[in-house]
């Protein structure tokens, strides 16, 4: 079990490279995470929802995602309160408070789940969640230490040099923990380090020399981070990037969700794209895109509050393109009802007014896979439902994607100026972005974005061959 000194200090990109470089060597890899939070799901073939990280794990590995990787799936809603997913379906929400006391319901379903991984693999490759030393959530811990000690698992311990101070949160770690749980600890990794790696070398020995724990690879920043799916919005960078001549602009909202629609687009050489933060103007573009949302109606309040509805009328009359998807088509309609209270208490909103649609989110949850064609260039997409909202109105008369099954998703406005779609995955086909590239005169480069994405993978693999003891972490198992 990989275990982090904090958020974000890398753990799902080591055991994706890990996943990755193990399964290259002949063995059968799976990925686990016992409980993930993150507005960024996957859809499993079956129909379930998962951490992005784990479906990212998933491909290293090169077998399909399963509910069973990630058996408690946190959707935040709000500030404080999440959709529980269990083991690929809605189990209920709860406070942040009110979460603490029903995780000892969960634990049967989260053991479950790893028997059923452990069973068809050689090595489970398990990720902890935030940081190993937060003892005040101990007592009911399904994530991290509580999880090792019920599954009986050793933990290799992960530090980011580069946020600083790693050697006092690796030690400081062993120094918070119970003895029966740094125990556990067989070893550490320190990630992310930039410059000369000899400068550390005193470092490392400090760490094993205070812990007792098994120094196992100093690892360098990957400099192709950016080729992988994100899962954190802290992870998206605010202002442009890259340098093509067709301008994207996206607003981050708080609860922006399934941001990894965007990435086979933002990797486009015509394609220059930027991720506003609140409180900045929409910068003049060829295309704003509204992207998916946990929390619409939420998101909706947000995007008026900093005065986005106005730059967006400017952006329309200016004859710029708009691009709604899933949460973000539900705003461009002319209203949201919430009648259930399922966003929070019971509500109704005016849209954006973009598209003739109506929308009322409902407790039934629609996640599935899907295949079409856009219309009218009838270019192939593919990619995933996941919404709890029902849109109906005119504007569904000129849709924007015809599926295989015979059905039709989204909207267009007449002339096709705005845009809005349920599906996600939009980009990932090269023959898509072309047909998006192409109304604004540009040329597409016709990548595969699942084999870029295995590419990075690859040369990750490389990256910790090269920078991790590998055996010497399997023998502490």
């Amino acid at each position: 079990m990989f275990q982090g000194t904090g958020s974000n200090v890398g753990k799902s990109v080591l055991v994706a490279g890990l996943a990755r470089a193990l399964t290259r060597r002949g063995l059968k890899i799976r990925p686990f995470k016992p409980q993930n939070m993150s507005n960024n799901a996957a859809v499993t073939s079956d129909g379930g929802e998962i951490g992005r990280a784990q479906a990212l794990q998933a491909l290293a590995c090169g077998v399909m995602p399963s509910v069973h990787m990630n058996p408690v799936l946190l959707k935040p809603q709000s500030e404080q309160g999440s959709q529980i997913i269990v083991q690929g379906r809605v189990w209920g929400q709860r406070q942040a408070r009110g979460y603490q006391e029903v995780k000892p319901l969960l634990m049967p379903a989260v053991l479950d789940s790893f028997a059923r991984l452990q069973a068809e693999a050689d090595i489970v490759l398990v990720e902890g969640a935030g940081s190993a030393s937060e003892v005040n959530l101990r007592r009911n811990d399904i994530a991290n230490m509580g999880f090792a000690e019920a599954a009986d698992l050793p933990v290799i311990l992960i530090g980011d040099i580069d946020r600083g101070g790693v050697i006092a949160s690796l030690v400081g770690t062993q120094s918070v923990l119970p003895a029966s749980d740094h125990e556990r600890i067989r070893g550490f990794i320190v990630n992310r380090m930039r410059g000369d790696p000899s400068l550390f070398d005193d470092g490392m020995r400090f760490i094993a020399e205070r812990t007792g724990w098994v120094p196992c690879g100093l690892v360098p920043f990957f400099g192709r981070m950016r080729e992988l799916p994100p899962e954190d919005t802290g992870d998206l960078a605010a202002g442009w990037q890259g340098r093509g001549a067709l301008r994207i602009v996206v607003p981050l909202m708080p609860m922006i969700a399934n941001f990894d629609d965007l990435d086979a687009l933002r990797a486009e050489p015509e394609v220059a794209m930027a991720f506003i933060s609140p409180g900045e103007a929409l910068p003049p573009c060829d295309l704003v895109i509204l992207p998916g949302s946990k929390a619409t109606i939420a998101d909706l309040d947000f995007f008026r509050a900093q005065g986005w509805d106005i730059d967006l009328k400017a952006h329309h009359r200016r004859g710029g393109r708009i691009l709604g998807l899933c949460g973000g088509y539900q705003m461009l309609g002319r209203s949201i009802a919430d009648p259930d209270g399922l966003e929070g208490n019971a509500c109704r909103r005016e849209g954006l007014g973009y598209l003739d649609i109506e929308t009322e989110l409902r407790p039934m949850k629609t996640v599935r896979q899907i295949e079409g064609n856009l219309l009218p260039s009838e270019a192939p997409v593919a990619g995933y439902e996941i919404h709890a909202g029902v849109s109906v109105g005119s504007g569904l008369t000129r849709p924007y994607v015809r599926l295989v099954d015979g059905r039709y998703d989204g909207a267009q406005s007449e002339g096709g100026q705005v845009c809005g779609t349920y599906l996600h995955g939009l980009f990932d086909r090269a023959e898509s972005r072309a047909t998006v590239l192409t109304q604004f005169g540009r040329m597409s480069d016709p990548f595969d974005n699942a084999q870029r994405i295995l590419t990075a993978l690859d040369a990750l693999a490389d990256h910790l061959e090269e920078h991790l003891s590998i055996e010497k972490m399997l023998s502490l198992c």
